[in-house]
């Protein structure tokens, strides 16, 4: 990605890559390796601390894992969350050994307000199916959800009535995780993704997620 220094030269990027998106998973599509990553911030030192987490997706085990730390070189701003990680993320992304077969962020893909979200820039950047599974609504709304594992409702954009994307519920009677499109996919390939990744739902977010946020939690402390 090449790197945009003001937030009207990353809204110059969004909107240019958002027609490369590609809205369906390859031929054939069964991942094995499932790569999560996550970025820790430290403000004071002006740091990154970037962590990829690799899964094999029968078993659940840890098969590799690799770390970057760098300068941050975009402030926060909301809605351009990509150009403040995905530099750190690629940085780790490089250093791994063997090419993951998905990728889930913790973030949103299309479900973003220019269609252009972190998952997005990732499955662009990296040439990969990926998936956005974000904590919370970054843009748009959310109809009823039933309150048992696997229900899901549709996020639509509230101006065009457009689904950009799901609410997953993947715990019983828990809060749900948000996915949208971020490359090579589509929604309900990335729910049965996710809910894979969420086994029995013992946990709210997969285990991609789990153990890239402490691994980079881990490597900001260690530095």
């Amino acid at each position: 990605m090449k790197p945009a220094r003001t937030v009207a030269q990353a809204r110059e990027v969004q909107e240019r890559l958002r027609a490369r998106i590609v809205f369906q998973p390859p031929r054939g599509f069964a991942p094995r390796r499932v790569a999560g990553g996550d970025v820790a911030f430290d403000n004071t030192r002006n740091l990154a601390f970037a962590a990829v987490v690799v899964i094999d997706l029968e078993t659940m085990e840890t098969v590799e894992t690799a770390t970057a730390v760098m300068p941050i070189s975009f402030p926060y701003v909301p809605g351009y969350l990509s150009f403040r990680e995905l530099p750190a993320l690629a940085a780790a992304w490089k250093r791994l050994r063997e090419q993951p077969d998905l990728a889930v962020l913790d973030a949103h893909g299309y479900a973003h307000p220019r269609r252009m979200g972190l998952a997005c820039h990732a499955g662009l950047e990296f040439d990969l199916p990926a998936i956005g599974c974000a904590k919370s609504v970054l843009y748009g709304e959310v109809g009823e959800l039933a309150e048992t594992r696997g229900a899901r409702a549709p996020l639509l954009d509230p101006k065009t009535g457009e689904e950009i994307g799901w609410a997953l519920r993947t715990r019983d009677r828990v809060r749900p995780v948000y996915l949208s499109v971020g490359h090579k996919m589509d929604l309900p390939t990335a729910a049965e993704l996710i809910l894979r990744l969420t086994p029995a739902g013992r946990y709210r977010f997969p285990e991609t997620t789990r153990r890239a946020d402490r691994k980079a939690a881990e490597l900001k402390g260690l530095s």
